[in-house]
């Protein structure tokens, strides 16, 4: 395999490429490389976990066609530090040369008969507003767990919902819920669960993209932006039931500036030094007063003018987990509805209903 490529648009495809190469212990040693198959022109790269599988393809000028399998995390830096921006591959047996001006190195390739057959898309497709799904993944995806031991709680559910697509998320002491609707991509009564790790990436890729195409298969789901396409198995189980946990009716209502709240709580939390320390809200007519107080090392407050109606009460939050809710709510105003200090409480964006956070409180003496 021989080709010629600009060196910023490789190091870009292998930083691409390169997020889904296997780096825990146990997987395969040749997932240690990204896959690089030369096609005329066309380069394809592939990394994979088996789990998460990134492919892009970029045009090159190419002398001789093969596949070869080059490590990741080293090609990718020896390529991002060449001063000139023309680069040469030449990979042939069990060695690659890259050189670019004076500079010249070569690197061990991996086994390539080693690197494993990946499942092929299926060709039913659906095309999705990049813009609209962006947005959904940036509100609903942090609300996912990060425990691998609650596996099923690491997904983002997408589930059919009134003629539109539903995406949901939790780690059970948040829920963030957020609907598309219009957006058909499943059929009705129809859901998968996708793994969070793999939308991350996704959100990534989408960047100014207008569009993303979506392939549902029975076990895997293929997302296509652009050149790059990004494969991840579906995470097999039932989703807790989340509806349950939304309360059917808030007697208090708070109203306020979302982004003096989102300031506000910045401020306040810094003297909640300690990690189970939560920011307390105290909600009366006469607006919002939060509280941060560590022992032995100080304590914050600050007024906020805001609108609420219902019976005065503190409800106390984990001023991170009350900071991404209300970060990723958009509008110039935000609602905070409560039942009491020990039942969830629910964030929206005043006048919007496709999202909603829900946030558990912290129970303070």
């Amino acid at each position: 395999m021989k080709f010629r490529c600009e060196r910023d648009t490789l190091v870009e495809a292998f930083g691409a490429a390169g997020r889904a190469v296997a780096n825990r212990g146990g997987a395969l040693p040749v997932l240690a490389g990204v896959r690089v198959e030369l096609t005329g022109d066309r380069l394809k790269l592939t990394g994979s976990d088996l789990e998460l599988t990134i492919e892009v393809e970029i045009e090159v000028a190419g002398e001789q066609d093969g596949i070869a399998v080059l490590p990741s995390k080293l090609a990718s830096d020896l390529v991002r530090s060449l001063g000139d921006p023309r680069v040469e591959v030449d990979a042939e047996g069990d060695e690659a040369t890259i050189t670019a001006g004076r500079f010249q190195s070569s690197l061990r390739l991996l086994p390539a008969d080693e690197f494993p057959r990946l499942a092929m898309p299926t060709d039913d497709a659906v095309t999705l507003e990049a813009k609209d799904f962006a947005s959904a993944l940036h509100q609903v995806v942090p609300a996912a767990s990060a425990d691998d031991a609650r596996a099923i709680l690491t997904g983002v559910l997408m589930a059919a919902e009134n003629d539109g697509l539903r995406l949901v998320a939790t780690d059970s002491y948040r829920l963030a819920v957020r609907d598309l609707p219009g957006t058909t991509v499943l059929s009705e009564g129809q859901s998968v669960l996708v793994p969070s790790r793999a939308l991350k990436e996704l959100e990534r890729l989408l960047g100014s993209s207008e569009q993303v195409t979506l392939r549902l298969g029975e076990r895997e789901a293929t997302f296509e932006v652009g050149s790059v396409r990004l494969t991840t198995r579906l995470i097999d189980g039932d989703f807790p039931n989340y509806r349950g946990l939304i309360p059917a009716s808030h007697p208090n209502r708070l109203t306020v500036n979302r982004e003096a709240l989102v300031e506000a709580v910045r401020r306040v939390k810094l003297m909640a030094r300690e990690p189970n320390t939560p920011v307390r809200l105290a909600m009366s007519a006469d607006g919002l007063e939060l509280v941060a107080i560590t022992q032995d090392v100080g304590q914050a407050h600050e007024q906020l003018d805001a609108e609420f109606s219902g019976e005065a009460l503190t409800v106390a939050f984990n001023p991170e987990y009350l900071l991404s809710g209300v970060d990723v709510t958009e509008g110039d105003e935000i609602t905070l509805d409560t039942v009491d200090a020990q039942k969830p409480a629910v964030i929206r964006s005043a006048g919007v209903e496709e999202f909603l956070y829900l946030l558990m409180p912290v129970r303070v003496s």
